[in-house]
């Protein structure tokens, strides 16, 4: 078995953010260093009490977690309780926390685990706004030449979200995305275009009704109340399960189809600010440090996810090489 991809997962814990927890501590192909969170579907302090009980929740114990901004770098904080709720996981039971927070701020934890490592060796995976990866990268540059890659669940090539061209993850700090994205490190976006078909649809629901262990019963309850909460607000008849994404495309990159192109974020416009633009003209470019998800392989991603459930149902061993 190849060595696993050692990554921080910098997130804001939302129901689909607890997905892509589950699957960084399930997958054997996963080396959780570190979590770290961003206000962002919920103001920090919440999003920080929900990671703190989702890791307990799944027995993952042994990993530092730290806070990080409580706000944009410029602009005003945004949440995203129309879909999270109040909590930012409204619907879902979560245990108290018998983890401690880190008492460092998430960007000195992100700074000091890249330095700790060899050049290559750290993948930045973001699953929120962008705002403590780009204060990592500024205060510290020389994490810029030692990650192995930033792959991120934000953007869109032909769609938004929290506007009809903007992704919420981007809009909450595009200036934050605009320094990521040009820092000239590897950046992979896994945007809208990929996770809009990731939908937990009732086969879905399904199959996960199927594992009976308390990650099986919480994610069907994830699946359910962020599954009306799209309905209601977005029209989607399924929920796309974002987040998950980019940890698929970590663990195995076949699942994500991607293509090299020079990405951009609208900072000025003033119907599209946040919108992320890529570049598709001509041939993909060899010497582009950013590229861009174009398509999904949804069986691929689907067996992943319950593959991991599986992995943390009672008598399994996360971690252990899957069968």
């Amino acid at each position: 078995m190849s060595t696993p991809t050692k990554i921080v997962l910098d997130c804001d814990p939302g129901h689909d953010d607890a997905v892509a927890l589950l699957l960084a501590h399930a997958d054997p192909r996963i080396d959780l260093l570190a979590v770290t969170t961003i206000g962002g579907n919920q103001t920090l302090e919440k999003v920080t009490r929900n990671t703190l009980g989702i890791l307990t929740l799944i027995g993952c114990t042994d990993v530092p977690v730290a806070a990080g901004c409580t706000r944009p770098l410029v602009r005003e904080m945004r949440v995203a309780a129309d879909i999270h709720g109040e909590s930012g996981l409204d619907g879902v039971d979560l245990p108290e926390p018998t983890i401690t927070l880190d008492p460092r701020h998430a960007v000195d934890v992100i700074i000091e685990t890249v330095m700790a490592h060899g050049p290559g060796e750290v993948t930045l995976v973001p699953t929120g706004p962008l705002t403590n990866i780009a204060l990592a990268a500024r205060r510290e540059p020389a994490i810029i030449e030692r990650v192995r890659e930033v792959v991120l669940m934000g953007g869109g090539v032909h769609v938004g979200n929290a506007t009809p061209v903007a992704e919420f993850n981007i809009l909450v700090d595009p200036e934050a995305a605009d320094i990521v994205f040009g820092a000239g490190w590897p950046v992979v976006m896994v945007g809208l275009d990929v996770t809009h078909e990731a939908l937990a649809t009732p086969q879905v629901a399904a199959r996960v009704a199927q594992i009976d262990s308390v990650a099986g019963r919480f994610v069907g309850q994830l699946i359910e109340a962020f599954g009306e909460n799209y309905r209601q607000v977005q029209g989607f008849d399924a929920p796309p399960v974002h987040d998950p994404c980019a940890l698929a495309y970590v663990i195995d990159n076949s699942i994500v189809g991607t293509r090299r192109a020079p990405l951009t974020v609208e900072l000025r416009g003033e119907h599209t600010t946040g919108m992320t633009v890529a570049d598709l003209r001509g041939p993909e470019p060899a010497d582009c440090p950013t590229s861009v998800g174009v398509s999904l392989d949804v069986d691929k991603f689907w067996d992943l996810v319950v593959g991991a459930l599986e992995e943390l149902a009672p008598g399994a061993q996360p971690g252990a090489s899957p069968g």
